[in-house]
């Protein structure tokens, strides 16, 4: 059987598959790369699709993977040529629930440490270019309502390993913050405090919560999808003196 074949590659659950066809009707299928396998091979086979009388068939991918179509003239006639075009599916929105209602925000078990080491309730994951606009404000606020605050320019001191003190100050937070901005991206060091942060998420729960400062939601996605998912704060529409009263009730709450 002759079929014009289009390889889709890997996509995402929601994008949008769309067919035109010029000529007659043509048989067109959506299918994983398994059900691609035995169509070709004239086996029993799913697929999303059928016969496509109108010009453009639109079909969705329905879940994220590897994905092909067909066009074929099997059991019709006449001829048809076919192009495809992508539309990605809708980008992730930025959850706006309350913190209130997200109690795996916080560790509910205490780190374990040392005596004589201090547990912190905040842990500020950041780049030094957000500092004067977003980040100190912040951690100046939330000390002020009576959290313990592991911030770089409170903590740190000159000659401090900076890999140890980030270490413990993970260890020891019972909360992580991630301002994630365009230059957090670029950082480093940022990225090593992430995978920290993120590593103390287990069983699917959110013990970070991240900050959107100047990003879009494209570029959220693109660095991390498992972040852009999670609920967060944007400072287009929160200010960070309200930021800093939602973690300081959450937090002092739970403590």
């Amino acid at each position: 059987m002759k079929f014009t074949h289009y390889d889709l590659g890997q996509r995402q659950r929601g994008d949008i598959v769309e067919v035109t066809l010029q000529g007659s009707a043509a048989n067109v299928r959506l299918m994983d790369s398994s059900n691609f396998s035995s169509f070709r091979n004239g086996r029993r086979h799913s697929y999303i699709g059928g016969l496509a009388k109108r010009s453009p068939v639109r079909l969705q991918v329905p879940r994220s993977g590897r994905w092909h179509v067909t066009v074929d003239m099997q059991g019709l006639r006449g001829t048809v040529r076919s192009g495809i075009h992508i539309v990605p599916g809708p980008l992730p929105t930025l959850s706006e629930r309350p913190l209130s209602e997200v109690p795996s925000l916080i560790r509910e078990v205490e780190p374990v440490v040392d005596d004589g080491v201090e547990v912190h309730d905040v842990f500020i994951s950041h780049a030094s270019e957000d500092k004067d606009e977003v980040v100190r404000p912040l951690a100046e606020a939330l000390r002020a309502g009576g959290l313990s605050v592991w911030y770089d320019e409170f903590v740190l001191k000159l000659g401090d390993s900076l890999r140890q003190k980030i270490d413990r100050g993970l260890a020891t937070s019972r909360f992580g913050i991630v301002v994630l901005s365009q230059s957090f991206l670029k950082k480093g060091w940022t990225n090593y405090e992430l995978d920290g942060i993120v590593s103390k998420s287990v069983n699917g729960e959110q013990v970070i919560l991240p900050i959107w400062h100047g990003i879009t939601k494209k570029e959220v996605l693109d660095f991390s999808p498992s972040l852009a998912d999670k609920v967060a704060r944007n400072t287009s529409t929160y200010t960070v003196e309200e930021i800093a009263d939602e973690i300081i009730d959450l937090v002092g709450g739970a403590g």
